[in-house]
C-alpha cells in the first residue's frame, strides 16, 4: 500500500484553511438542510448494520491504525459528499463552482495568474491550467445533462434582448459546447462593433499562430568590432523595470547579465564607456493607435517598452503613458548599467545587424499566461502585442494592418464563420472592428474543443462574474455570480459580453450578446441588461 507523503498536506494546508473559511457558512446551512434526510437514512440502515455487526463481531478484534484511518476517512468522505451535493452547484471535480472561483481569485491562481513551477525560482509562471472544472468530460455532458431547447431559450432570452434599453442594434447567440449546436440566435450573423470582446479573437489567433509556449525575447547585443550595445525590442509589453518582476521579464536582470558580459569582454576600453542604442525595427507602421495619442487606455505600440509605458505603479487599467516608451526603456536600461559599473552614452535609435553578438536575453511569460492576463484585465497593450506576434508568425508586417490581416487568415484556417468580420486592431478600441455573435461563440467553442488544449487559456482567462477582472464589480446579487465567465466590451454606445456558463442542468454553454446604439444608451442599464441575459442562462434548464 502506498501512503501519501505528509509534505503534500503541509503544502496544501493554507489553501484548504482559506477555502474552508470561505465555504464554512454555506456548509453549515447545507448540513442543516441535509440533517433530516441523514437521520432518516441512518434509521433505515440501523437494523441491517446491527445484523452485519453481529456476523463480523467475532472476526474483529482491535482495529489496526490503517483500519481505523481508512474507516474514518471513508465516513468523512460520505458525509462530505452528502453535504456538497446538497450545497451545489458543483462541477465535474466535485468542487463548488462559486467557491472554487472565489478561492482562485484570492489565491492569484487559476484563470488570471498561476502558481509557481515546481523546482523553479518561484517567479516562473506555470503553464496555463486545463480548465478541469469546466472542461473535464466535456463530451460526457452530452449524455449526462439535457441540452436546452431552442424554443425554451428563445422564450426566456428573446424578451430580454428585445428590451429597447439595450439600444437600437442588438444581437445574441448561444451554443452548446458539447455538441457545437447553436441553440439560440438573434441577429447572430449581423456584424457589430465588438469593443474588447475582439480580444477573444486576438487570443485564439495568437495561440494558434505563435503557440501557447512561445515567449517574447528582449535582447542586448554587441556589434562586432565596436563598442556599441544595442537593446533590441521583441515586442514584450510586460517587460518590467520594477524591483519585483512578479514573473515577468526583468530589465534589471538583463542589465545584470549585460554588465557581466561586457566586463568579461573588457568592453569600453580604458574609458569604460560604451555606446548604447535601441532597436524597435521589429514593428512596422505607426505606433499611434487610430483612437489617437495621449490615451490612458493604451501606450504607443512599439517593440520596446517597460511596464507598458505606464507613468505610475499600476499594472492594469487606465493610466498616464509615456509619449515614447522605447526611449524611456532605453534610458532606464542605461541607468541600470551605470549602477552596475558600465558607463554609456545617451541612448539613440539604431538597428542591430545580423552579425551582432547576443550579450544577454530575458523572456516574457508564455503566451498562454499573457492571453489570460489580457482577457482577465482587458489589457490593451498586451492585445496589440499579441496581434503583432500573430503577424510575425504569419509573415505579415507587425503593424495594425498586418496584425488584422494575420488574425483574419488564422481564423479562416480554423474554419470559423468570418462573414462580415473585420479586424482593425487587436484590442477592440477601434470602432472599425466588426464581429458577429456567431463568430464569438464559435471562437469559444474552438477553445473548448478537447483536441485543442493550447486554446484553454481563452476560457481560463475569462473574468469570473462578481469575483475577478472586469467582472469583479458586476453581478452584485445576481444568480450568475461565480457561474458566468465572460469577456466584457465597452465603448461609448457599445456594450458586449461573451463567455461561458454552466446552466442549472449542468450543461456548458457559450454565449455572445452585442449591443450598439447612437445616441448611446445608459451604460449602467445596458450592462445590467447583458448581465441579466447571462444570469438567465445560468438559472435556466430550459428543457
Amino acid at each position: 500500500m502506498v501512503v501519501p507523503e505528509l509534505r503534500a498536506w503541509r503544502a496544501a494546508r493554507p489553501h484548504v484553511v482559506r477555502v474552508a473559511r470561505s465555504v464554512g457558512p454555506q456548509l453549515v446551512r447545507a448540513a442543516e438542510a441535509v440533517k433530516p434526510p441523514l437521520v432518516r437514512a441512518a434509521e433505515a440502515v440501523k437494523p441491517p448494520l446491527a445484523r452485519a455487526t453481529g456476523v463480523v463481531k467475532p472476526l474483529v478484534k482491535r482495529p489496526s491504525t490503517v483500519q481505523f484511518t481508512t474507516g474514518a476517512a471513508t465516513l468523512g468522505l460520505v458525509v462530505a459528499a452528502t453535504v456538497v451535493t446538497a450545497a451545489g452547484p458543483w462541477d465535474s471535480t466535485g468542487q463548488r463552482t462559486a467557491e472554487r472561483d472565489w478561492a482562485a481569485s484570492r489565491e492569484r491562481a487559476g484563470g488570471a495568474d498561476h502558481g509557481a513551477v515546481s523546482g523553479s525560482s518561484g517567479k516562473e509562471p506555470a503553464p496555463a491550467p486545463s480548465a478541469v472544472s469546466v472542461l473535464t468530460g466535456l463530451g460526457g455532458l452530452k449524455g449526462s445533462a439535457p441540452s436546452p431547447t431552442e424554443k425554451a431559450l428563445g422564450g426566456v432570452l428573446g424578451p430580454l434582448l428585445d428590451d429597447p434599453a439595450l439600444g437600437s442594434d442588438r444581437a445574441g447567440a448561444v451554443v452548446d459546447l458539447a455538441t457545437g449546436k447553436r441553440l439560440y440566435g438573434k441577429g447572430a450573423d449581423d456584424p457589430l462593433t465588438p469593443a474588447s470582446t475582439t480580444k477573444i479573437a486576438t487570443a485564439v489567433a495568437a495561440l494558434t499562430a505563435a503557440g501557447a509556449d512561445h515567449r517574447i525575447a528582449t535582447r542586448a547585443v554587441l556589434e562586432p568590432g565596436t563598442e556599441e550595445v544595442v537593446l533590441v525590442g521583441g515586442g514584450d509589453p510586460t517587460l518590467t523595470a520594477r524591483k519585483d518582476a512578479d514573473g515577468n521579464a526583468s530589465l534589471r536582470d538583463l542589465a545584470d547579465d549585460t554588465a557581466r558580459a561586457l566586463k568579461s569582454r573588457k568592453a569600453g576600453g580604458k574609458g569604460g564607456e560604451v555606446t548604447l542604442s535601441y532597436d524597435t525595427s521589429l514593428y512596422a507602421g505607426t505606433a499611434v493607435h487610430p483612437i489617437g495619442a495621449d490615451n490612458t487606455n493604451l501606450a504607443p505600440v512599439t517593440a520596446l517598452m517597460a511596464d507598458e509605458g505606464r507613468l505610475d505603479d499600476s499594472s492594469s487599467g487606465p493610466a498616464d503613458r509615456s509619449d515614447d516608451p522605447a526611449a524611456d526603456a532605453a534610458e532606464k536600461f542605461a541607468d541600470l548599467l551605470h549602477e552596475r559599473g558600465i558607463r554609456t552614452t545617451v541612448p539613440g535609435t539604431s538597428k542591430a545587424s545580423a552579425r551582432a553578438k547576443t550579450l544577454a536575453t530575458v523572456k516574457s511569460p508564455p503566451l498562454s499566461a499573457l492571453v489570460e492576463r489580457m482577457l482577465t484585465s482587458s489589457d490593451n497593450d498586451i492585445a496589440e502585442a499579441l496581434a503583432r506576434q500573430t503577424a510575425l508568425a504569419a509573415g505579415e508586417p507587425a503593424s495594425f494592418k498586418g496584425g488584422g490581416a494575420a488574425t483574419h487568415e488564422q481564423l479562416k484556417k480554423l474554419g470559423l464563420p468570418l462573414k462580415g468580420a473585420k479586424f482593425a486592431d487587436g484590442s477592440g478600441l477601434d470602432r472599425a472592428d466588426k464581429l458577429t455573435a456567431d463568430l464569438l461563440t464559435a471562437l469559444l467553442a474552438e477553445a473548448a474543443d478537447p483536441d485543442r488544449p493550447e486554446l484553454r487559456p481563452v476560457l481560463t482567462g475569462l473574468p469570473v462574474a462578481g469575483f475577478t477582472g472586469t467582472l469583479s464589480k458586476r453581478y452584485a446579487g445576481q444568480p450568475g455570480t461565480g457561474l458566468v465567465r465572460a469577456k466584457t466590451g465597452t465603448l461609448t454606445g457599445v456594450h458586449t459580453l461573451a463567455g461561458t456558463v454552466v446552466d442549472s442542468d449542468g450543461r456548458l454553454l457559450a454565449f455572445a450578446f452585442l449591443t450598439e446604439s447612437d445616441p448611446p444608451t445608459d451604460a449602467t442599464t445596458t450592462q445590467q441588461g447583458l448581465d441579466t441575459l447571462a444570469s438567465t442562462l445560468a438559472t435556466c434548464g430550459c428543457d
